[in-house]
């Protein structure tokens, strides 16, 4: 369940009242207006349900200055609850979290803050470590902290919703992470000593279906729960799998000079990364994450068409270049 929070104009009650009324919540008031002329709306909605409200009041306030919404999560409410007819419309609908929530989470994991290059640095040291040694346990622990979920979301999210800016920026801080890995990984090969027959390392360079398969899955995964409003940080891990070990694998046999597995560990990546972002975009289509206007949806659908046939364009050619070899 969701609390929503509105203040607003006195002026604006009777349209807003007649907004909640057709948005049917859970729960709602609307107070006094204040010495300030302001008025305030608290409405609990059943999560997935506030969508439609929310973009009708930002519709109607949008000329306004003064106004605010605010959502919260509601762990609880008493009486509880319960309504037969609801549990089962809702159980034959998509679940999906407010646009705007989406946004807020994405739009943070797309920052290329501090905290991402020290994580990318510490995620990268820890998973050359584990491959260069052939410790399983230190890989997978590198990619529990590796911070590449957020600028794979946020790059799908931007193009589902037509938003450029926040693909630009989730497209700087993935290129800048896997730059900062991959950089790092170099040095570990060039002047670290490095076994290369390590299996944890050669394993980065086998190319088949199931890399595809495997990428595809964590794409999905992460999109899904992000937009579904559930926690990402186990599919965060799904993502590191597919980027961080062959990113970190590529730079060592490049930084060892093994020219033919550093081009089969970048081969691997690029595959990856493709997937991740093509599944990703893929369930936000399907969850019918949209922007609120109709001009921004037809900007967003177009957006979307393109970049589903780049990666698209691009999946089957590494996939033939992977049949090939």
């Amino acid at each position: 369940m969701r609390l929503l929070e509105a203040e607003f104009p006195e002026s604006f009650c009777e349209q807003v009242a007649k907004y909640v009324e057709l948005a049917e919540p859970v729960h709602s008031r609307i107070s006094d207006a204040d010495s300030e002329g302001r008025c305030v709306l608290r409405a609990i909605f059943e999560a997935g349900d506030a969508q439609e409200l929310v973009d009708a009041l930002q519709g109607l306030f949008e000329k306004e200055d003064k106004w605010r919404i605010v959502v919260l999560p509601v762990e609880a409410t008493a009486p509880i609850y319960r309504s037969e007819e609801k549990e089962k419309e809702r159980s034959n609908r998509k679940r999906l979290a407010l646009r705007e929530e989406i946004l807020q989470d994405v739009s943070d994991g797309a920052a290329l803050t501090g905290d991402f290059v020290v994580l990318t640095v510490l995620s990268t040291i820890v998973a050359a470590i584990g491959l260069s040694t052939n410790n399983i346990a230190v890989v997978i622990g590198a990619m529990v902290i590796a911070p590449l979920l957020g600028p794979v979301l946020a790059f799908a999210f931007g193009a589902a919703i037509g938003d450029l800016a926040l693909v630009i920026r989730a497209a700087r801080s993935a290129f800048a992470g896997l730059a900062i890995g991959f950089g790092l990984a170099f040095a570990v090969g060039a002047f670290a000593p490095v076994d290369f027959t390590s299996p944890e390392l050669t394993s980065r360079t086998a190319l088949g279906l199931d890399a595809v398969a495997l990428a595809l899955a964590s794409g999905a995964a992460a999109a899904l729960s992000i937009s579904s409003g559930l926690s990402s940080a186990l599919v965060g891990v799904m993502v590191a799998v597919a980027l961080l070990p062959p990113s970190a694998a590529a730079g060592i046999f490049l930084g060892g000079g093994d020219f033919a597995n550093a081009f089969r560990a970048a081969l691997l990546l690029a595959v990856n990364v493709v997937c991740v972002n093509l599944a990703a975009l893929a369930v936000f289509a399907y969850k019918g994450v949209k922007p609120r206007t109709w001009i921004e949806k037809i900007s967003a659908a177009r957006a979307t068409r393109v970049n589903a046939g780049v990666l698209m364009f691009l999946l089957a050619v590494l996939v033939a270049a992977i049949m090939l070899g």
